[in-house]
């Protein structure tokens, strides 16, 4: 697989993610991904945006009780 920023030969590896939303952050220390050696650019695979998502809906469905009226 080719990096779309430097072109150059990405790799198997393994990469953080993080979210900021609805008063909570979500971190993920290393998820599967393509890593670019030379640039550094991640580019995740569908199965673990998938994934990702699910997580991130569980977590707002969890955290509504949280929510302060305003």
């Amino acid at each position: 697989m080719t990096c779309m920023q430097c072109r150059g030969a990405m790799r198997r590896g393994a990469a953080p993610f993080h979210v900021d939303r609805k008063g909570y952050h979500l971190l993920f220390d290393a998820v599967p991904s393509w890593v670019c050696p030379q640039c550094g650019e991640v580019l995740l695979e569908e199965a673990e945006v998938d994934a990702i998502q699910q997580a991130i809906e569980s977590v707002d469905r969890s955290t509504e009780r949280f929510s302060v009226a305003a």
